[in-house]
């Protein structure tokens, strides 16, 4: 007979047994992982809620545009900024909305986790991801660069300078090199 006085070892229940062995961490890890998928299929954004915020979050970067970026990392601050506040609606008119919506097109996509909205126009032919949809949150990933909010020739006819409308004036930038032959570096 076997006598348990003599066993220094803590018998564990198999509760226990189970979390410590490789194969019940496994377990608890899918099921915290399918738990969280649930979540997130449940409060995915729709596609009305993802073009109200994604048309806020636009408004809020054509706002913000006036300041100097010096980096990618000034509109991932942005981008995080935008998602708890709200653009100022006497900022921008509902004039150069209208320009943005006729320049530019956002269209919804609905994955399983998580919905994305994408830009698409002239610039942005394949479309380029603009925000993400998830946990009912919208994450926009906006970059002022990406939008069209004016168009015009670049030229006025073929190889006349470039019409610059920024500067105000028509400067002639010169002449086209001729780029026919190799290029012989002659010092300095």
């Amino acid at each position: 007979m076997y006598n348990e006085r003599d066993s220094y070892r803590a018998r564990q229940s198999v509760f226990s047994q189970f979390v410590n062995s490789c194969l019940g961490r496994i377990i608890i890890f899918v099921g915290i992982l399918a738990i969280l998928a649930i979540i997130a299929i449940i409060t995915c954004p729709s596609e009305q809620k993802m073009q109200e915020e994604m048309t806020d979050n636009i408004r809020q970067c054509i706002e913000a545009n006036d300041s100097i970026h010096t980096d990618w990392i000034d509109d991932a601050i942005n981008n995080v900024g935008y998602i708890f506040t709200d653009a100022d609606s006497t900022a921008i008119g509902d004039e150069t909305m209208k320009v943005f919506f006729d320049h530019n097109q956002l269209m919804y996509s609905n994955h399983t986790l998580f919905s994305t909205m994408r830009l698409y126009n002239s610039f942005q032919v394949q479309g380029i991801r603009c925000g993400i949809g998830i946990f009912g949150l919208v994450i926009p990933t906006v970059n002022f660069n990406d939008f069209i909010l004016r168009s015009g020739p670049l030229r006025r006819e073929y190889n006349q300078p470039v019409i610059h409308n920024d500067l105000g004036d028509d400067t002639y930038m010169g002449e086209n090199p001729d780029l026919g032959g190799a290029f012989h570096y002659e010092g300095e």
